[in-house]
């Protein structure tokens, strides 16, 4: 393949790029994932270490069960905060392993839905997931992240454009390599325009002096897995009620993550222009995503779940190997032995994540459009604008999500939650055709 093709082109089998861009590429998987992997640890208290092996782990485990056809990666989940803060308001360890608990055992939720789509069939139960449906899904998935991205962008909107305006012009006017690495391009021109600012002005608080100084303290190898952390050790003295209470508050979440996961797994569908929901089939993608959920929080990791970052970067490089995302999920274990690596990486400032978020993002919303057009959804229809309508604002209104009360519990839904619910309720119940047509 000549370098006029590759970043223009769909790229399947990755091996006729050579064994050194396979590897830039992998790692760019892994520069696009990382900042929101670290992050829900960073906010909840669980392990950095544990979080990385385990992400690494469930991708491999998910690339097993989808027949390695799916160039899927799977970070820490966003939709699982609201069970954490709920259990372990001041991340404290002792409580993180209950609602760790609650979490694996939401991730079992994934293998009833797999089993219905299995003995029904994924037409069956796809008839409630149509592209009116997961399209406005796939979009509300990219803007409902948009708000994080804008939040680290700005702390500092000038290396944030940096990297912003460096992946637009690889990916644009790029060359060869260049065009399918705008990632890494962006992160390293945007972190030298960082020192540098730094350095002419000390002051700016681009580089976090916590993160500096955990970077110089961490030690260059550990085992990533901590047996204080892990639900084994709620075993020792366990508080029943809280256990319980965890599994009623933590376990509707999945809901919320299931219906992610099926937008998601659109998204990577249209992005790549094959329907992995058909073949290797959603009830494997969904065994995939729910065991590796459930493994990770057994030893003390986040949830998983399918990343669109890692979809984004599909979308940019159009390199759809899913050996690439492999090699990444290798990389990412081999780092989870690392403390100094993964303190190195998180000293990268929040504005380069933000820039390079904000396109991920963006690419994101951009496939669901595409998956609507596509699909040819008739908008002349009342039922599909309405559909699509409530959907968004529900989507981007609920941003905080809501919470009622469910016995001594509370149990919270996402406003992606909320949207998917409302779109699959209103395509069911709104007649095919406007009655006044």
């Amino acid at each position: 393949m000549s370098n006029k093709t590759i970043g223009n082109e769909a790229i399947y089998d990755a091996k006729q790029l050579g064994l050194g861009k396979v590897l830039i590429l992998g790692v760019q998987h892994v520069f696009a994932m990382f900042g929101a992997t670290v992050l829900v640890p960073a906010l909840t208290g669980l392990d950095v270490a544990t979080t990385l092996l385990f992400a690494g782990l469930g991708t491999l485990f998910f690339h097993f069960m989808t027949k390695g056809k799916v160039p899927a990666f799977l970070g820490s989940s966003f939709a699982f905060l609201a069970g954490y803060f709920a259990i372990a308001p001041n991340k404290e360890p002792e409580l993180l392993p209950y609602a760790c608990f609650g979490v694996a055992c939401a991730g079992l939720l994934y293998l009833v839905l797999a089993a219905l789509i299995k003995a029904f069939g994924t037409k069956k139960v796809m008839r409630f997931f149509p592209p009116i449906v997961t399209g406005p899904m796939i979009i509300s998935i990219g803007l409902s992240l948009a708000g994080s991205a804008i939040t680290n962008c700005q702390t500092n909107w000038w290396v944030a454009l940096v990297a912003i305006a460096v992946v637009i012009i690889c990916n644009i006017w790029g060359k060869g390599m260049v065009k399918i690495v705008p990632i890494i391009l962006g992160v390293l021109a945007s972190v030298a325009a960082a020192l540098i600012i730094s350095a002419i002005n000390p002051s700016a608080g681009i580089f976090d002096a916590q993160k500096l100084a955990a970077f110089q303290e961490a030690k260059l190898l550990g085992w990533p897995i901590h047996m204080e952390n892990t639900i084994f050790a709620i075993f020792k003295d366990c508080d029943t009620s809280l256990l319980i209470s965890s599994v009623i508050a933590i376990m509707p979440l999945s809901i919320a993550t299931m219906m992610e996961h099926i937008g998601d797994i659109s998204a990577i569908s249209s992005t790549v222009g094959k329907n992995y929901i058909e073949e290797p089939g959603l009830h494997r993608s969904l065994i995939g995503d729910g065991i590796a959920t459930t493994l990770a929080s057994i030893f003390g990791g986040p949830a998983n779940t399918t990343y669109g970052e890692n979809t984004g970067v599909l979308a940019l490089t159009k390199v759809y190997d899913p050996m690439v995302v492999r090699l990444a999920a290798v990389i990412a274990i081999l780092f989870s032995f690392s403390p100094k690596f993964a303190a190195l990486v998180a000293l990268m400032p929040a504005a380069t994540i933000g820039g390079v978020s904000l396109i991920l993002y963006g690419m994101i919303s951009a496939v669901g459009v595409r998956n609507i057009v596509e699909n040819q959804v008739d908008f002349t229809q009342s039922r599909n604008v309405i559909i699509a309508a409530l959907m968004l604002v529900c989507a981007l209104g609920f941003s905080g999500g809501i919470s009622f009360p469910v016995g001594s519990a509370t149990i919270s839904l996402s406003g992606l939650a909320i949207a998917a619910l409302v779109g699959i309720f209103l395509n069911a119940i709104l007649p095919q055709t406007d009655q006044n047509a």
